[in-house]
């Protein structure tokens, strides 16, 4: 009887041991999901932006990344425009592409110069607090990736109203300058 006591509590804490490991899988996944969602920018953005260039690209291309909610990205040569959801100064998940162009930029000798655009819905006030909020978002992501706070302007445009569509209105525009 005594070899079957022995067995059964071998049985016991394979079972309990193998539990545990799955236990300590499951909680390590769902610490990488809330790591993962608690940070705005991709590890990969961070890995770009703390390479070194030795070149800088010209693009002359159009590149949009469209996110459901409202959050975009547009490049169009030197300007880079940031669109955002309504009512929210987060950064499109997807927005390391956009944000690598402005980085080369400002590597290559340019200056990177941020300003904010609001829609026309609501409370006009509140509309230009969110715009500067935006443009004050990306200013510090920007710097947060290493591009050198002297080298980002933030500049008020004189109308802060943006033209086109409430979606394209509610935007960050980076222009690299000389």
């Amino acid at each position: 009887m005594s070899a079957v006591a022995d067995d059964e509590s071998q049985q016991n804490f394979i079972l309990a041991f193998v539990l545990g490991l799955i236990a300590l899988v499951i909680m390590f996944v769902i610490g990488i999901v809330l790591y993962s969602h608690n940070h705005k920018m991709p590890p990969q953005a961070t890995a770009m932006a703390a390479a070194p260039a030795t070149t800088v690209a010209v693009v002359t291309e159009t590149v949009s990344v469209v996110i459901p909610d409202g959050a975009s990205i547009r490049i169009v040569g030197d300007t880079v425009n940031f669109y955002f959801a309504t009512a929210s100064a987060d950064l499109a998940p997807r927005a390391a592409e956009a944000l690598a162009v402005v980085i080369k930029g400002v590597e290559g000798g340019r200056r990177a110069v941020v300003s904010g655009f609001h829609d026309t819905t609501g409370e006009p006030a509140l509309n230009e607090q969110l715009a500067q909020k935006r443009a004050e978002t990306v200013r510090d992501v920007l710097t947060g990736l290493g591009v050198p706070a002297a080298k980002i302007e933030l500049r008020k445009p004189p109308v802060t109203t943006g033209s086109g569509s409430d979606a394209q209105a509610r935007r960050v525009e980076v222009r690299l300058v000389d």
